[in-house]
């Protein structure tokens, strides 16, 4: 029988708490991860359009919403994703990831050949320097070594409550203004938020492990990992661009070379290898909340395909 909807519970891997919400749904099971520095409730428009051909569950990913911390490294966490589908009895479930989500559903993938079908929605981090087009790839890398120096000063950075809800209230006027429910972002991002035992608040992860976190992102060879997976793979793009960053106009110049860098090389690797799907989709980065019906349209097409039925 399908599970209630939205049935959130707390699983344990080795003493780290692992938060999950079953949405419910019937059909070849569907695991839902978030991207980096979010949680779980950024599948909240989205799961409920796929329920009607799935299971769908969702989960915080350890250090991110209302998991337990922990160190952080790609093989600790697809260790969390194994149990979880281990103990919810869905270990053949179609993986689908945002962002960071999106690497580890691939990353999983390669790790368990018997996995029927993955999703990346947008998860490419910051790539190799030669992925950005028309750009020396030595002055890429002295660009990247200070975007780097700054996510990792601002990982797992403390803040007064007031400070905190300032911050938050701008972000929620940013994806207002790309045309996304302020409300459901905000619910969205105040599941990452932590309040330290001296009053400061900070969203999670925590300074440990966001810096290990971000350690691992860089040291990723996406690419290569890709072509270790032998299952199919979608791999979706956001073809429109971010909201430009203020004071920063080499950032988005940067950033808009790495999309044609992906757009040719995401096409090549398309080519190359027939398991692996590249499509497009338009809206930024934050998809997931700018089209839902879309990501979810994307998602249902290709495990119409490829998942398996459930026993």
């Amino acid at each position: 029988m399908p599970a209630s909807h939205s049935d959130e519970r707390s699983l344990t891997r080795d003493g780290v708490e692992l938060a999950v919400r079953d949405h419910g749904g019937d059909g070849p099971p569907l695991l839902l991860l978030h991207g980096a520095g979010r949680t779980l409730a950024d599948w909240a428009a989205v799961a409920p359009q796929l329920t009607a051909r799935h299971r769908v569950v969702a989960m915080d990913l350890r250090a991110h919403g209302r998991s337990g911390t922990g160190s952080w490294t790609f093989p600790e966490v697809l260790d969390d994703i194994a149990a979880v589908l281990d103990a919810l009895g869905i270990p053949h479930a179609v993986l689908a990831g945002h962002s960071l989500g999106g690497m580890l559903a691939a990353a999983y993938a390669a790790e368990h050949p018997e996995t029927p079908a993955a999703v990346n929605l947008d998860g490419h981090g910051y790539g190799q320097p030669h992925q950005y087009a028309g750009l020396d790839p030595e002055y890429v890398e002295r660009r990247l070594a200070e975007v780097r120096g700054f996510a990792a000063q601002a990982a797992g950075r403390a803040l007064p409550e007031a400070e905190m809800e300032a911050l938050l209230a701008q972000q929620a006027a940013t994806a207002e203004n790309l045309g996304i429910s302020a409300d459901l972002f905000d619910a969205a991002s105040r599941r990452a938020l932590a309040v330290r035992e001296d009053g400061m608040r900070c969203l999670r992860p925590e300074r440990g492990p966001a810096v290990q976190m971000l350690r691992a992102m860089d040291e990723l060879d996406l690419f290569a990992l890709y072509r270790r997976v032998t299952g199919p793979l979608l791999i979706c793009r956001a073809t429109r661009p971010n909201p430009p960053t203020p004071g920063l106009p080499w950032f988005d110049e940067l950033m808009a070379a790495y999309a044609r860098g992906l757009e040719r090389d995401l096409s090549r690797l398309a080519g190359e290898q027939p398991h692996i799907t590249v499509e497009g989709i338009d809206a930024t980065h934050a998809m997931l909340f700018e089209r839902p019906r879309e990501v979810a349209a994307h998602i249902l097409a290709f495990t119409a395909r490829h998942a398996r039925p459930r026993p």
